[in-house]
């Protein structure tokens, strides 16, 4: 049994408290390790140690500062294979998906934040006849972020490095159901030479570790990731202390589909973004909108192509759909699926657990889902599943998918399918959602801010944004 460390001080440590959680291999649904559940004791280790790196790291310059950066980039490309299988382990993802997006993605943050904050005004002067003014940005001092389970160190990196390269230290919490990847950080950032303290993880659970992580008040800032009802408590536990946060939670993304689309392009990307992942990506459609004319056409090429992707081992190269990542959230959408039923729904195709032989058989899997037959109000129309679950519903005019799209208390992103792009930014402006995609998905350019709507989040990430977020500015006046 393994057993996953803090990293504090550039160095892996046992933790104080001796609270241990079972960490599950989700497509075996075996227990292959434990993880601590830090205590207060633990955290304030972490917070101190990164107190204690700030003013050397701050006082670099972003030059060497990104030149670390840099070097943790290669070390992990270095390890891709490596980085990759327990990515899959840890969530169930398909091998081949960790190994083309995940671990790419954050071996690309790292490398793009080095490199996009050397073109960011970190100093600007205002004049006037009366006056002038040199305003400056400067690191805000120890940092947290938390970063959810199913992209584990995608979204850990995306949030790590923007707050070290403009000279922050931080204390990071990893989800504790995928806490791997973000351990073998630790090792990368020993290897290549990072400062000790610079970067601190440590594990826990978020009501007891992530908590205490909030609520320190020598934390400036918290970069969150994760669930709206989790968000909603930090935002809580936060407001004493007057923290800076970036709070990106959850969706109930619509797709919307015109009469007018690229057909075959609009059927295949609508196959990868209602379930790659296994459906549990923020950014997944999950309420399918198509026009009433093609709505027969549409529902039948769809059950047809999602009904043939290959369920599997996760570690299997040809797998295109692997586990569901916990056995809770395993339980949780099949409660929907029969909630679905309840609910008069029809079930096109899924809604059953799928069985697999041999090193599998135990495993937390769940056949994609297509549901249709339910109205607007119904539970599964406004809450957010997370999962290989995905509704259809008929609409008219244009007027009625806007409706439709907004009728949910989400508002992090959308997709519009149509060949008349004047329709296509109509309609995006008059939708509730922080990224609209017209004729495609997951087109990231990471310069573009990244958030949500309404319950959605609070903030922006991404590009100057994360550099705003993790910076405070000062402004010097002097007379003239």
């Amino acid at each position: 049994m393994e057993l996953v460390q803090n990293y504090i001080s550039g160095k892996y440590v046992s933790a104080r408290s001796e609270d241990r959680l079972e960490l599950f291999d989700p497509a075996i649904g075996e227990v292959y390790g434990h993880l601590m559940d830090s205590n207060s004791d633990d955290v304030r280790d972490a917070v101190m140690a990164a107190s204690d790196a700030f003013p050397v790291w701050s006082a670099l310059t972003l030059d060497e500062r990104g030149g670390y950066l840099m070097s943790i980039a290669e070390e992990i490309n270095s390890r891709l294979d490596e980085f990759s299988e327990f990515e899959s382990r840890d969530t169930g993802k398909p091998l081949a998906l960790a190994r083309s997006l995940d671990i790419p993605r954050s071996i690309s943050n790292f490398k793009f934040f080095a490199d996009h904050a050397k073109d960011f005004k970190f100093e600007s002067d205002i004049n006037s006849d009366i006056s002038t003014n040199h305003i400056s940005r400067f690191p805000l001092g120890v940092v947290c972020c938390i970063s959810p389970w199913n992209l584990p160190l995608y979204l850990f990196t995306w949030k790590i490095a923007p707050a070290l390269v403009v000279g922050n230290t931080v204390v990071a919490k990893p989800s504790e159901i995928t806490p791997y990847t973000a351990y073998l950080l630790g090792d990368v950032c020993s290897k290549i030479g990072l400062p000790p303290g610079v970067l601190n993880i440590v594990h826990g659970r978020g009501a007891t570790t992530g908590d205490l992580l909030v609520k320190d008040e020598n934390i400036k800032a918290i970069s969150f990731t994760g669930g709206t009802a989790t968000g909603k408590t930090i935002f809580k536990n936060a407001s004493d202390s007057f923290k800076k946060l970036s709070l990106e939670m959850g969706g109930k993304n619509p797709a919307v589909i015109f009469e007018d689309c690229d057909y075959d392009k609009m059927l295949d990307t609508i196959v990868r973004s209602s379930f790659s992942n296994q459906g549990q990506i923020c950014l997944c459609s999950s309420r399918i909108l198509i026009e009433r004319s093609i709505y027969e056409r549409f529902k039948k090429d769809f059950c047809s192509q999602v009904s043939n992707l290959i369920i599997g081992d996760p570690m299997d190269i040809d797998t295109q759909f692997g586990a569901i990542s916990s056995e809770e959230h395993f339980l949780k959408i099949n409660n929907y699926i029969e909630l679905a039923r309840q609910e008069g729904a029809s079930i096109l195709t899924g809604g059953t657990a799928e069985k697999l032989n041999g090193r599998c058989s135990d495993g937390w899997f769940i056949k994609p889902t297509i549901i249709e037959g339910l109205d607007q109000s119904s539970r599964l129309n406004q809450e957010e599943i997370f999962g290989p679950v995905v509704t259809l519903q008929p609409f008219d005019s244009e007027y009625d998918a806007i409706e439709m799209a907004n009728n949910t208390e989400y508002g992090l992103s959308a997709t519009i399918w149509t060949e008349d792009l004047d329709k296509g930014r109509r309609i995006s402006r008059n939708i509730e959602a922080g990224v609209i995609w017209i004729n495609c998905w997951l087109l990231r350019d990471l310069r573009t801010p990244f958030g949500g709507m309404k319950s959605s989040g609070l903030g922006r990430e991404g590009g100057d944004d994360a550099i705003k977020f993790f910076t405070e500015q000062k402004n010097i006046c002097l007379p003239r």
